[in-house]
């Protein structure tokens, strides 16, 4: 594993901590596995922690200010670090994906949050919460155009899709919306910035049809898998975790079309929604 990149304090509050952490982990001459065996997580769980690819909750900085001698000082400044306008269960993946250099991830029946177009967004946003007033989701929708902004970097990270033809069949919103959210997919593929494939129905029962999968890829720490459902996700680095969810990712993408297959029918049932319904 490549060694542990040097953080800028000044970057954010989170660079601060992991700095800082650093700083007082070295200053007590403890390496990070025995750093992390005080605190019964792994030593990689520490690495993440300085490099800022991880968030420091609560019950850590307590632990972390108690072994280090650092008084009080994680406890009082890891709730600035945790400050996000995403859910509690989805902050610390945003977050992540936001510092990996590479992400595979497979979704059964929705275009992903990073792809989506804002009319496709708005659209999942109200039936989410049909009531919410129309400045918060205003607000979401601005969050979730900003994460898209991630792919406005020529290269990094790296975006391997596989996307379930449910999803293209799925109509969200209106023809229009649809023709909109898989025109800009398609322009992505275009651009060469994306790897898309597409798990046609006639692949029949492969990999995993019920839940999605993202696999975070960094350089300097262990991979994240991240696995969510309504109002609820779950973040991990437990290496046989993700080696599952890397197995399973790898069977889907062996069932899917071709990257040119697949941009080749996104294509067509975006001009088909352009013309009228598309047929399944």
């Amino acid at each position: 594993m490549p060694g542990p990149k040097d953080l800028d304090p000044s970057s954010s509050p989170r660079a601060l901590l992991g700095a800082e952490l650093r700083h007082a982990r070295e200053k007590s001459g403890l390496s990070q596995e025995e750093l992390g065996a005080r605190l019964f997580v792994s030593g990689s769980f520490i690495g993440q922690l300085e490099s800022g690819t991880r968030r420091m909750q609560p019950e850590y900085a307590r632990l972390l200010d108690d072994v280090l001698g650092t008084e009080d000082f994680f406890r009082r400044n890891c709730g600035v670090s945790a400050k996000s306008s995403y859910p509690t269960h989805f902050a610390e993946a945003v977050e992540a994906e936001s510092r990996a250099v590479s992400i595979k991830q497979y979704t059964p029946t929705l275009i992903p949050g990073l792809l989506q177009s804002s009319g496709y967004a708005r659209a999942l946003f109200r039936a989410y919460e049909p009531t919410a007033p129309k400045e918060k989701v205003d607000e979401s929708v601005a969050d979730r155009i900003a994460r898209g902004r991630l792919l406005d970097h020529p290269t990094t990270p790296m975006l391997w899709t596989v996307l379930d033809e449910a999803a293209l069949r799925r109509k969200v919103s209106s023809p229009q919306v649809m023709a909109e959210a898989l025109r800009h997919i398609a322009a992505l593929v275009r651009r060469h910035r994306i790897i898309m494939q597409v798990l046609p129905f006639s692949a029949g029962e492969v990999g995993s049809l019920v839940s999605g999968i993202k696999l975070m890829y960094f350089s300097d720490s262990a991979p994240f898998a991240y696995v969510e459902g309504v109002g609820m996700g779950h973040l991990t680095d437990d290496p046989p975790t993700v080696t599952r969810h890397e197995l399973t990712f790898d069977l889907v993408r062996a069932g899917a079309l071709s990257p040119r297959e697949s941009l080749v029918l996104i294509e067509s049932v975006a001009q088909d929604y352009e013309h009228g319904e598309p047929h399944p």
